[in-house]
């Protein structure tokens, strides 16, 4: 069983600052970390391997520091790690990623499940997955909350829903993305983290993966950031204080007040 993992490296914060020139986070000076969702994409994957045997494969594109990632990846299970670092893949919006890691995923070639977490924590689109799954041309199911089985024909998964789950067959190849009930990942051991610090990570840039630079980075993103601005912060309002029966009381006169009662 080949499992391709495809993750992401995001700032370390909630106070996600943009650069209001070129539209884009600004990553300078921030403490980097696997995307959280895709924590128990990494998780699943090696509980997969671990059930049925194989390999995990894990991906991500980024500058070179991306690396770190992938080895913090191997540490929790992973057999190798890929980094899809060019400049052409730069700036790219979730189209062009998708095509990138999709065509990276296509080259690597002989996969059986792609695991990615359910959304990146600094974009919060969910389309990735989604849309790794459409150029591959491979089935795809959502908001996976467990796997019941699989073997190396089909996979059987639990797709949560507000009212419960459904129950989906899938055939393989398929892309699955996950949200945090699936599982509670693992922490890294000794053994894991002298592995990934003898690692040897593939690098590839859009030529090795025979990628069309027309279609990644800015070049292949049609989203374009037109204004980000701060949301102004709200001012005045009322506060009414004192006993609950004043309190309402001063409210149905202040809103007969100003008519709206």
């Amino acid at each position: 069983m080949n499992i391709i993992v495809c993750i992401k490296q995001v700032p370390n914060t909630t106070n996600v600052q943009i650069d209001h020139e070129t539209g884009r986070l600004k990553r300078d000076g921030l403490e980097s970390i696997i995307n959280p969702f895709d924590e128990y994409a990494i998780e699943e994957g090696v509980r997969i391997k671990e059930r049925v045997g194989g390999k995990v494969t894990v991906i991500t594109m980024g500058p070179p520091q991306a690396e770190a990632v992938l080895r913090e990846a191997i540490a929790k299970g992973a057999d190798e790690g890929v980094l899809l670092s060019d400049r052409a893949f730069g700036g790219a919006d979730t189209l062009a990623t998708s095509y990138a890691l999709s065509t990276a995923v296509r080259f690597l070639g002989n996969f059986d499940i792609v695991i990615c977490g359910k959304q990146a924590s600094d974009g919060d689109t969910a389309q990735v997955g989604p849309g790794i799954a459409e150029m591959l041309d491979i089935p795809h199911v959502a908001y996976v909350k467990k796997v019941e089985s699989v073997d190396d024909k089909t996979i059987k998964v639990e797709r949560m829903m507000k009212d419960g789950y459904d129950l989906i067959e899938s055939s393989l190849p398929v892309l699955l993305t996950v949200v945090k009930e699936i599982n509670n990942p693992r922490v890294a051991s000794l053994k894991g983290k002298m592995a990934a610090k003898k690692a040897v990570i593939k690098v590839l840039d859009a030529a090795a993966i025979g990628a069309d630079v027309k279609k990644t980075g800015l070049n292949g993103s049609p989203t374009q950031v037109m204004k980000i601005f701060t949301p102004p912060q709200r001012t005045g309002g009322e506060k009414f204080t004192g006993e609950p029966n004043k309190v309402a009381v001063d409210l149905v006169k202040r809103l007969s007040d100003l008519s709206l009662i």
